[in-house]
């Protein structure tokens, strides 16, 4: 079984925080298939300390679930520290550190200023920003990392054995340099050394889609568990199918048809009532999209959808684009 600290977790199976899509309605649709821990997209620390209504909103998980986690980011010890006590205080039961972002407007600060994946580079920076958060809360702190900053900086190994010495209680490495962005393949077997380097649970993340790519990197890697991002758009049932593969749990029901029309319009409304009227209306297209990739939706319906200005005709054209796979389905049959 797979436990952070004192905490179980009721599979090994973890969805990544991705910016812009791990809302909280979307974390909601996923944990109701099961998932091992769901974590929320990246909050800013100073953001999150100043109250700013963006970095509120990212971080809000339905407080008190046990298998949700904040995920922080920063460069600054005291702003690390007090946010961390901010989301513990409102109920967060795990912290997680980011030191895996990639992207340019988080890495791009120099020197102290910088934060995502370029503390790779200033491991002992790194440090004094984990034994902040560490030492600012009770609850459980992981660390979410890269292989290193570029391939001539694979550090990871040594930042993860001193962040468990710091007390961090999992790690969960992304199996690319930061340099690598999402290019090229992720290297599972160079997170087998990261496992060997700690005692600690280590979670292998980076193209884990689905049961197949699931077992070949645990078995590359020796990794407790995997954590799964971009595979589980569109499929939020998908992170149950790995887990019951793995022997945790049974497999779950993949929806279709008037099914997957469903929760598809329950997710829907869930985002409209999440964001308001205008905002969700747009957000959600991005998850529609998934949704009728997932689907095998037409063209014609794709369009009659991502362009309906009003909820009500999103909602009407919904069963019948969400109904391609299911005639696929007993077509077969």
């Amino acid at each position: 079984m797979l436990r952070i600290a004192d905490k179980a977790l009721a599979t090994p199976v973890l969805l990544a925080p991705m910016a812009g899509i791990t809302d909280l309605p979307f974390r909601n649709v996923v944990a109701s298939f099961g998932a091992g821990l769901v974590v929320s997209e990246m909050v800013a620390s100073q953001e999150m300390v100043q109250a700013k209504p963006s970095a509120r909103g990212k971080a809000e998980l339905g407080l008190g679930a046990e298998s949700t986690a904040v995920q922080l980011a920063g460069c600054d010890a005291q702003w690390m520290a007090e946010a961390a006590r901010v989301v513990a205080d409102q109920g967060a039961r795990i912290i997680d550190i980011n030191m895996g972002c990639p992207a340019k407007k988080v890495v791009s600060g120099s020197g102290s200023g910088a934060s995502g994946s370029a503390l790779m580079r200033d491991p002992d920076h790194a440090l004094r920003l984990i034994e902040a958060v560490v030492g600012a809360v009770d609850v459980p702190v992981t660390l979410k990392m890269r292989l290193g900053w570029d391939h001539d900086c694979l550090n990871a190994p040594e930042l993860a054995r001193r962040a468990e010495a710091a007390g961090v209680a999992m790690v969960t490495v992304h199996g690319r340099t930061r340099c690598q962005f999402y290019t090229g393949a992720a290297d599972w077997l160079a997170i087998s050394d990261i496992v060997a380097a700690v005692n600690i649970p280590v979670i292998a993340n980076g193209d884990i889609v689905d049961t197949s790519t699931a077992r070949k990197a645990v078995a590359q890697s020796g990794a407790a568990g995997v954590m799964i991002g971009r595979g589980a758009r569109g499929r939020p049932w998908v992170l149950a199918e790995v887990a019951a593969a793995m022997g945790r749990g049974a497999a779950p029901l993949v929806p279709q048809g008037v099914a997957l029309a469903d929760l598809v319009a329950g997710h829907y409304e869930a985002m409209l009532g999440f964001y308001g009227g205008d905002l969700g209306l747009r957000v959600a297209r991005k998850h529609l999209g998934w949704y009728m990739d997932a689907a095998g939706t037409g063209d014609r319906l794709r369009r009659a959808v991502l362009t309906a200005r009003t909820p009500a005709v999103v909602l009407e054209h919904l069963p019948e684009a969400m109904e391609a796979r299911a005639m696929d389905a007993r077509a077969a049959a």
